[in-house]
């Protein structure tokens, strides 16, 4: 490795596209990686607050607010490391009598934090799908202003809405189990240094999925909207892109690498079920289609919804568009 090289730090979370970069196996050209892996809440808060990574994943509501409140630290580049249909993973405490969607309505319902992107998705899937506003609900939040992602944006509670703030002495998942929560929009329990939660809710009969057929809700959802929500995108400092403008796209052709690697290899044991009769061989098709594609044109109509659910959700005062953010070289991918 010639001592030429650029090096960036990189924080990315552990998952399955990121680890080929983490660990070594894929190398960026024109430039040297040193990763840190870490809890998306603690990377979002230390990029946001203080800036520590050149390149790391971002949540994507806090980077339209960020955008929208004037910030331009960030340049993002269309590649999703997160991808989930965060409304199916809703928990309602079993005696409450909330057996649908529109159950929620009245209730007392937690959330890690109130601008969060799964969070930010599933409001807007409760409003578009099942006529259920954010005004009609009771928020508690388990985030305080010193480490969360709104502390550094600036966040406010949108107009309308009724926001309580979960005390430091207790966490939600302490709330769902003592009754003082009737559901948890998202519930993190993984240790890091800004989420609290540490309950494993799974282990108890008071709390369960909204959806008890998670799969069957996300079938219909997406077949419905064809939309499969992006909850993470990549950024790097502003700066060094303007210094560096050919590291964007050197960063993409990396990540599609890793992308590309981890999708082989799923895709070689699909087959190999396939060919032992464990799987049937129709579900090959799978492998034809890319619901988790990188770029701005495969996600645009992904992108286009959050940057709506977040500006009608009042967390911006404006609707900010891609282009605002995105580097102008990864436009056409």
């Amino acid at each position: 490795m010639t001592s030429d090289l650029l090096t960036l730090s990189i924080a990315l979370s552990d998952n399955e596209r990121t680890r080929p970069i983490t660990q070594g196996r894929i190398r960026m050209q024109g430039a040297r990686l040193i990763p840190t892996v870490i809890h998306p809440s603690e990377m979002f808060w230390r990029q946001l607050k203080y800036a520590d990574f050149d390149v790391s994943e971002m949540s994507l509501s806090s980077l339209f607010i960020a955008t929208a409140r004037g910030d331009r630290r960030w340049v993002a580049l269309p590649i999703y490391t997160s991808r989930m249909f965060f409304h199916t993973n809703i928990l309602v405490r079993a005696d409450r009598g909330i057996e649908r969607p529109q159950d929620l309505a009245g209730k007392r319902v937690g959330v890690p934090e109130y601008q969060q992107t799964a969070a930010l998705w599933s409001r807007g899937i409760l409003q578009h799908e099942f006529g259920v506003q954010a005004r009609d609900i009771e928020w508690f939040m388990e985030r305080g202003p010193d480490k969360s992602h709104g502390g550094a944006t600036g966040f406010k509670p949108p107009e309308g809405v009724r926001l309580n703030q979960i005390p430091a002495t207790t966490n939600i998942g302490e709330m769902l189990l003592s009754g003082e929560l009737d559901a948890t929009l998202l519930y993190l329990n993984e240790r890091n240094l800004v989420d609290r939660s540490t309950t494993d809710l799974s282990q108890t009969s008071l709390v369960r999925p909204l959806f008890a057929d998670k799969l069957a809700e996300t079938q219909r959802y997406f077949q419905k909207t064809g939309l499969f929500p992006i909850n993470h995108t990549v950024v790097m400092r502003r700066e060094l892109y303007e210094q560096h403008p050919w590291l964007a796209l050197n960063l993409y052709h990396a990540f599609m690498a890793a992308k590309q690697e981890v999708e082989q290899e799923a895709a070689q044991t699909l087959r190999a079920y396939c060919e032992t009769g464990l799987i049937h061989a129709s579900a090959q098709q799978g492998l034809k289609a890319d619901p988790k594609a990188y770029g701005i044109k495969a996600s645009r109509p992904v992108l286009e919804t959050i940057a709506q659910y977040v500006h009608e959700q009042g967390l911006t005062d404006r609707r900010v568009a891609v282009e605002e953010f995105f580097a102008p070289s990864t436009m056409d991918v």
